[in-house]
């Protein structure tokens, strides 16, 4: 158990102590989920079955998620990304990664708390493990720059491949930032070439990398850590090479309009994979991550386990090869060509 990541999570994969946030497009969902509650508070207080109720809203609930979650615009997609209940690396830490044993330090400047490292267990496979910390708290979040990794980050992060690669463990990235921290200092110490070494140093790897979008994917930050053999999203998770904002405000010189430019992106799990910058889609539960870890968690490690199981498999020469050659692929006009026109 991780209890520095963790919080105390219930049966039902939410945090026992937070109230449900809701997004203003899941404002139906409330309605319906208030109604819930009544119905079960007047039943425990009057001792009235209200049993058939329940069930008829629990029905049209389900109905609401559905249709809700199956049409989900660009930009709602990227406000669940961005949900704060959505499942953090440090629930995926204390829920998927046994014998956890944190690595710290670049060896050069300092700790970057953006960028959580260390090795675990992932089932039978033993891994190194890195991803994005957002944390939680106020405070956290405070230390960690929700996740805006500074190049101490990225250089703690190739120190501790290079680290994973002398022992032969395969490494396991879970990415989920809006992008590097872009501050002065963070210029001043070499963020550019810091993601540029790590893209440049991940391509040739002697071991295999399996990495995963977990929230956010957003540009250099998460290319970082985010050179693997295999590529897998999160069903409402986003990946860009920048946010919607950003480029709204330099295509448009209005930051609001976001939703225009999250659409015109292309930045959804779908869009991805049809242009083959991820190899897969993780599913996530009904109404998204946020509504319970637990089942988000179950789905991740499917993956992560089949997806470690088939690049082990390979030589590792024609690994990296093949590894190169995605990477070189990206962008490739014609597949964008044919995403857009479609």
């Amino acid at each position: 158990m991780n209890k520095k990541f963790s919080e105390h999570i219930g049966e039902n994969g939410q945090r026992q102590s937070a109230r449900r946030i809701y997004l203003e497009f899941e404002k139906p969902i409330e309605a319906i989920e208030n109604q819930i509650r009544e119905f079960q508070d007047l039943s425990n207080s009057q001792k009235v079955d209200f049993a058939p109720e329940i069930r008829r809203l629990q029905q049209e609930l389900d109905h609401t998620i559905s249709r809700i979650y199956n049409d989900l615009s660009a930009w709602e997609t990227v406000q669940v990304a961005r949900h704060p209940q959505r499942p953090r690396m440090g629930d995926y830490l204390e829920l998927l990664v046994r014998d956890f044993v944190e690595l710290h330090g670049d060896k050069q400047y300092g700790e970057d708390r953006a960028i959580i490292t260390g090795l675990g267990r992932i089932g039978r496979d033993k891994v190194m493990v890195i991803g994005h910390n957002r944390g939680r708290t106020n405070e956290e979040k405070r230390t960690s720059h929700c996740g805006c990794a500074h190049p101490e980050g990225y250089r703690k992060a190739l120190k501790n491949m290079k680290l994973a690669e002398k022992f032969t463990l395969p490494v396991v990235c879970l990415i989920d930032t809006p992008g590097a921290y872009p501050g002065i200092g963070a210029e001043e110490r070499g963020q550019a070439i810091a993601i540029a070494e790590n893209i440049m140093e991940m391509t040739r790897l002697q071991i295999p990398i399996v990495c995963a979008i977990i929230g956010e994917g957003g540009s250099g930050g998460a290319l970082g850590i985010g050179i693997g053999d295999r590529m897998a999203i999160m069903d409402f998770a986003y990946f860009s090479v920048i946010s919607p904002e950003g480029c709204a405000a330099i295509l448009f010189q209005n930051a609001d309009r976001a939703a225009s430019a999250a659409s015109a992106l292309r930045l959804t799990s779908k869009h991805l994979q049809r242009l083959g910058i991820v190899n897969e889609i993780i599913p996530e539960p009904h109404g998204g991550a946020h509504r319970n870890m637990h089942e988000a968690a179950h789905y991740l490690e499917q993956y992560l386990h089949r997806a470690l199981h088939e690049v082990q498999q390979y030589d590792i020469d024609a690994l990296i090869e093949q590894r190169y050659q995605r990477v070189r692929q990206i962008g490739h006009f014609q597949k964008i060509a044919e995403v857009i026109l479609t």
